[in-house]
């Protein structure tokens, strides 16, 4: 199976699962604003798919940065008070991703809220574990059938070192299982977006943004060519495997398309920006830095080639 690194980082205290779960996953939209409102989807393209996507862009006072219509409110106070809360050898990461840190936050106290009103809360304050089994009672039961387990090892089977279906049918089923979880809660954190209009504050947002995409992959995306994005780690096999495809291409494409390799241990919080939860995953972007298709895997380089030709890259 491919590496699930996150995982990894999970047992040692790195990030939390709910962290992991928020930074990743928070890319669906809110309700439309006013046409005279400026959003950050309209001055910041590289925040076009995420939860903050049509936030309204505005002056707050009193040292608040986010603030939604139902009265819930991030400070400035708050964001010190979580950065605080994390694995300080990730300091550095997190206060350079601040927007994403702001974004877990107040879609946390979104949920804080949520799992208030269900009445699974005791008391005023909201564990991590009161929201986890929250959404636990919002994913329900989850199943993956024989046919979808084979189907996914007949398109992945470098992935799993050629080993025979019945040796891996197992951990095909939880990797598959895991993933339609995921899916659910994406779409009830969409649902929570429809009922939370946000307001940030404009000048924390601008300066922000500036520190945010000071890095390999936003600054490809930024740069007005196609980009491909490979998130991996040495020592992974497919992951080095993909190497000389990556090579080949840096080499046929050099003036029209960016090819950048992040190395997920050594940037663990931009790869749980980009949802990174198991490696390598190759990620497409087009001219204006939109993502438009995204893999993971080993990929081999007659189906990159065909994903670029569909990018108008590759002839």
């Amino acid at each position: 199976m491919t590496r699930t690194i996150f995982m990894e980082y999970m047992k040692q205290g790195t990030l939390t699962a709910l962290t992991v779960l928020l930074i990743g996953l928070a890319v669906f939209s809110a309700l439309p604003r006013t046409a005279h409102a400026k959003t950050v989807q309209d001055l910041y393209p590289l925040l076009s798919d995420r939860f903050i996507k049509t936030a309204t862009l505005t002056s707050l006072d009193d040292d608040r940065i986010l603030q939604t219509d139902t009265g819930i409110v991030l400070t400035q106070t708050q964001m010190i008070q979580a950065l605080d809360q994390h694995d300080p050898r990730l300091k550095d990461q997190l206060e350079n991703n601040l927007i994403f840190l702001a974004e877990q936050e107040i879609l946390t106290l979104i949920l804080e809220d949520e799992v208030k009103k269900s009445g699974m809360a005791d008391g005023n304050a909201v564990t991590q574990e009161q929201i986890a089994a929250f959404l636990e009672s919002i994913i329900g039961d989850t199943t993956v059938s024989d046919q979808e387990a084979k189907n996914f090892y007949d398109e992945n089977k470098v992935m799993v070192g050629g080993m025979p279906f019945d040796q891996v049918s197992e951990s095909i089923k939880q990797f598959l299982v895991e993933h339609k979880r995921q899916t659910a809660v994406r779409t009830h954190i969409h649902d929570l977006g429809n009922r939370h209009q946000i307001r940030i504050d404009d000048t924390w947002m601008e300066a922000q943004y500036k520190r945010m995409t000071d890095n390999p992959v936003d600054k490809a995306r930024l740069s007005g060519k196609p980009t491909m994005v490979e998130f991996g780690a040495t020592g992974c096999v497919p992951c080095d495997m993909m190497q000389p495809i990556l090579d080949k291409l840096k080499k046929k494409f050099p003036d029209t398309l960016n090819i950048v390799f992040l190395h997920v241990s050594e940037n663990q919080v931009l790869a749980g920006r980009y949802g990174i939860q198991s490696i390598p995953v190759q990620a497409f972007f087009d001219a204006d830095g939109q993502e438009v298709f995204r893999h993971t895997g080993f990929y081999p380089e007659e189906a990159v080639m065909t994903q670029l030709k569909k990018m108008g890259v590759a002839q």
